[in-house]
């Protein structure tokens, strides 16, 4: 009786065949890549010696800084200037210097900082390039070769102190953007070490609607 028992016992405990790979949990899901939420407002379309690039502007999330790049596209600002920074895998510069390292004057009062809008400087998306104080925006923006999450606004700041306010994504072109940010560098720029070898020419910038 008590060997019937016994047996019993082990019948109970024994683990059914195929009972481990249930019991095993699944492996984690891959983290989504992070995204931004739909842009809304007009369409830039930047003509260059290498190519096409158009941007979507975000009216909505940064209507300061869209309004201050509707101003200078509409005075023709940036038609001849070039991409005089390329940061590899990093980011493309441009703005208000021309093929022979003369600037281009800029308007008086800078935009103040956007920065706490939501957006995420992440790769495609282009935001307003300033100095080491928040408020000291004008008319250079950058695009994003990869995502450069460390330049967005910072959770502790309340305000709008910290980070580069994004303004805009690129929704066709990449190819051309990424071609940029492959040229060879020097330092016939602001920057030294990367301004382009050879000049990529930013022949007109159009508003497309």
């Amino acid at each position: 009786m008590r060997a019937i028992i016994a047996l019993a016992a082990l019948a109970f405990l024994a683990v059914p065949a195929g009972a481990q790979e249930a019991q095993t949990p699944p492996p984690a899901a891959p983290a989504a890549a992070p995204t931004n939420p739909p842009m809304t407002g007009p369409q830039l379309l930047i003509s260059t010696s290498m190519g096409d690039i158009t941007l979507q502007l975000d009216a909505v999330r940064a209507p300061r800084s869209v309004a201050n790049i509707l101003r200078y596209v509409k005075e023709k600002h940036y038609d001849g200037t070039v991409f005089y920074r390329v940061a590899k895998g990093f980011v493309i510069q441009m703005g208000s210097w021309e093929a022979n390292g003369k600037g281009r004057g800029i308007h008086p009062g800078p935009v103040p900082l956007e920065a706490n809008n939501g957006l995420s400087n992440l790769r495609g998306t282009v935001a307003l390039g300033r100095e080491d104080a928040p408020d000291t925006a004008k008319a250079e923006f950058y695009i994003n070769l990869a995502d450069n999450t460390a330049l967005d606004h910072k959770a502790e700041d309340p305000g709008n102190s910290t980070g580069y306010a994004v303004f805009g994504q690129v929704t066709s072109g990449m190819d051309v953007v990424d071609a940029i940010g492959q040229v060879p560098t020097g330092d016939n720029g602001p920057m030294p070490g990367q301004a382009p070898v050879t000049p990529i020419v930013v022949k007109k910038v159009t508003l497309l609607k």
